[in-house]
């Protein structure tokens, strides 16, 4: 079946549930509640979907029940302290979260971090990259009843998570990013210990591809499932995998400049023609693999010298605004700044990308029965922090 023939079956499905839904049926449609405490949501979210027999007409998230007013937050804090709020917006993107805001000062400050620092930078952002995703890869089996390959995802996602507690001190919250550089230089040993961490995890999605992608039973429940059209990803906003999935060659890392190591690297930005369930899923999994080559060949270029440029002791970043936004694991993350020339920020703007993601929910649930519900949520995958902030 062609992506042509897939869609025109989606499409068909989606006027056949808005017929229903405006007719007066015999039976009694049923509503479904889908959380807020449920392991498809990745946290307390609430899906409403209205059923007609197993097939959804219907459906609206429910968001806002663990916000935490991250944006406020951040007016009462001195530009150094916002690292350690910001850390836990994706909770399992750790040092990615960080990179954006630090870059935002640094440019209103017009200061940049050394060579070295970038470099690192860099390394530990694809390494945040491969912890998120892995997990994510591993989860996937979870949704469907496969138990094996989480347990692998948490056996080899330890590998990283230590390297990024050997260089930052933490292993989900490092707040290591500093305006002009990086908090330390990194430990005795760790290049060498970084390059065996990245060779098992290639090998881990050499193993989730032919145990979980090469499964008939994965490929029927997610092929054809949960169509996202290019336009459509484009009118929601999507970004990161689920744009790429849909066709859209679009990645901040490769589309733009920013003071970070990229360049130095070969690597591919990968696309699916499907826009589907799959799709979504398989960008990830290459995406970990590039992501593996990035930091090996990043590891054999960091530059000897400081880390850190020289900054005011007391940090008052200068009046102004400042929009920067990375390619984080969940997608496009992006912090506006304003600056009134204090010590802390006058105002943050966070654009996460979860939110766009959860944002199409209502268009790709409807038409789809109960079961695809969960695996549509697991392939679109968003953050909770990355929500409600």
């Amino acid at each position: 079946m062609t992506l042509t023939d897939r869609q025109q079956l989606s499409y068909i499905a989606s006027q056949a549930a808005d017929a229903r839904l405006n007719v007066e049926l015999e039976t009694e449609g049923m509503t479904l509640n889908i959380g807020p405490q449920h392991p498809a949501t990745h946290g307390t979210l609430r899906i409403i979907a209205r059923l007609d027999g197993e097939q959804v007409v219907w459906a609206e998230p429910v968001a806002g029940y663990m916000h935490r007013g991250y944006e406020k937050l951040t007016e009462v804090r001195t530009f150094p302290q916002v690292t350690s709020l910001v850390n836990r917006i994706d909770w399992l993107g750790s040092f990615a979260n960080e990179v954006p805001f630090i870059l935002a000062a640094e440019k209103l400050m017009e200061v940049e971090a050394p060579p070295r620092a970038q470099v690192i930078r860099t390394i530990l952002f694809e390494l945040s990259r491969i912890a998120n995703v892995s997990l994510f890869l591993g989860d996937l089996g979870v949704q469907m009843g496969a138990i094996t390959p989480v347990f692998l995802a948490f056996r080899d996602r330890e590998y990283i998570l230590n390297l990024i507690e050997g260089a930052t001190g933490g292993r989900f919250h490092p707040n290591f990013d500093r305006i002009g550089g990086l908090k330390d230089d990194l430990p005795k040993g760790w290049i060498q210990e970084t390059k065996g961490a990245v060779k098992k995890l290639e090998e881990f999605c050499d193993t989730i591809d032919d145990l979980l992608f090469g499964n008939e039973i994965f490929q029927s429940r997610m092929r054809g499932i949960g169509v996202i059209p290019a336009d459509i990803a484009k009118d929601y906003g999507l970004s990161g995998a689920n744009a790429r999935a849909s066709g859209i060659d679009w990645d901040l890392r490769r589309d733009q400049d920013l003071p970070l190591s990229y360049d130095l690297a070969d690597w591919k930005v990968w696309t699916h023609p499907d826009g589907d369930s799959w799709a979504r899923c398989w960008i990830r999994l290459q995406e970990t693999r590039e992501s593996c080559k990035i930091v090996g060949q990043l590891l054999d270029q960091i530059p000897a010298g400081p880390v850190m440029t020289k900054v005011p002791r007391i940090i008052k970043v200068p009046e102004g605004e400042a929009w920067v936004a990375t390619e984080n694991p969940l997608g496009e993350m992006g912090y506006y700044v304003v600056s009134k020339g204090d010590l802390g920020p006058f105002r943050v703007k966070i654009r996460s990308a979860s939110f766009n993601n959860i944002s199409i929910v209502p268009w790709a649930l409807k038409g789809v029965y109960v079961p695809d519900i969960i695996t549509i949520l697991a392939s679109l995958y968003f953050i909770l922090g990355d929500i409600d902030r």
